[in-house]
């Protein structure tokens, strides 16, 4: 069953692009933790700004570190964001999710409230609000992140799970003695993994540009620590002199959250019963059908 549903991600054009960039991500990162051509925070004043060439294939930045040393450390700081922010919003998701379905209805009622009330705030603000009083530092951006998106997750997540819960089958289980919480891991949450996986996986892009951004404004990765928003900060005031050195770590930055978001998108068309049982031109007329708003 999982074979043949990973097989449906990567029959769909999007859900194959993201794989593929996730998994170049992961890749990128694993080797740059044990091997990098330099050392990402190596000063050389004799080398700066030098265009891209042999033994510099991105060229140097104002300091002479090498820039495709300091991408790919800043792909293990992506990926540990992207990751740790995943963790925390999956177990702040199915907690609120769960006690929004599948407690007494003041519980349920007063879960409801919260979540409204949590998820007017934005991400980058919770993260701001939270950086002010710890810090500016990664732990930040996977914890903001991870509450912002786990409440959107149970938002999405607990009309799922009041659906399934009226199943025969989550009734007849029921009746064979097990409590809620073996409903919810053997029938329940198995149901909506579809929907909370796709949640999660644009969780994780938002985690890669919340990253990115609050490093870009001070707020999230530390001067000394490889990441894309810190160097692409540093970059940016040389930009009318120096472009081509800007365009790398904003163009790993937008491939990392593009390949997410698609990722996403091609795990909900292999998820949804009626796009995966079509093909070809049908799927792309369906998956593009303008929605009408009532």
């Amino acid at each position: 069953m999982r074979t043949r549903w990973l097989r449906r991600v990567w029959a769909v054009p999007t859900g194959r692009f993201g794989t593929c960039v996730v998994a170049a991500i992961i890749l990128v990162a694993l080797i740059a933790w044990v091997w990098t051509p330099f050392d990402p925070q190596q000063v050389n004043v004799q080398d700066r700004w030098l265009p891209p060439s042999w033994p510099h294939l991105l060229g140097t930045d104002g300091a002479g570190r090498d820039i495709l040393s300091l991408v790919m450390a800043g792909a293990g700081t992506t990926l540990w964001v992207a990751v740790g922010s995943a963790v925390v919003a999956t177990v702040i998701g199915i907690a609120l999710a769960s006690l929004g379905a599948l407690t007494t209805r003041w519980v349920r009622e007063s879960v409801a409230v919260l979540i409204d009330i949590l998820v007017a705030f934005p991400v980058l603000l919770v993260a701001m609000m939270i950086s002010a009083v710890w810090g500016g530092s990664l732990w930040v951006v996977i914890w903001s992140v991870g509450i912002g998106f786990g409440v959107n997750m149970a938002r999405v997540t607990r009309p799922e799970l009041r659906r399934v819960l009226h199943s025969d089958f989550v009734l007849a289980g029921t009746a064979a003695g097990l409590t809620p919480m073996q409903n919810l891991w053997r029938h329940l949450l198995p149901n909506v993994a579809p929907v909370f996986i796709v949640q999660l996986s644009w969780a994780m892009a938002v985690a890669v540009l919340a990253e990115a951004g609050l490093s870009y404004l001070g707020f999230g990765a530390p001067v000394t620590e490889p990441s894309w928003g810190v160097l692409l900060r540093d970059l940016q005031q040389y930009l009318t002199v120096y472009p081509l050195a800007v365009l790398w770590p904003g163009l790993a930055i937008t491939v990392a959250v593009l390949g997410l978001n698609l990722l996403g998108d091609g795990i909900r068309e292999a998820s949804d019963p009626t796009l995966a049982s079509t093909t070809g031109a049908a799927r792309v007329s369906r998956t593009h059908m303008p929605e009408v708003v009532s």
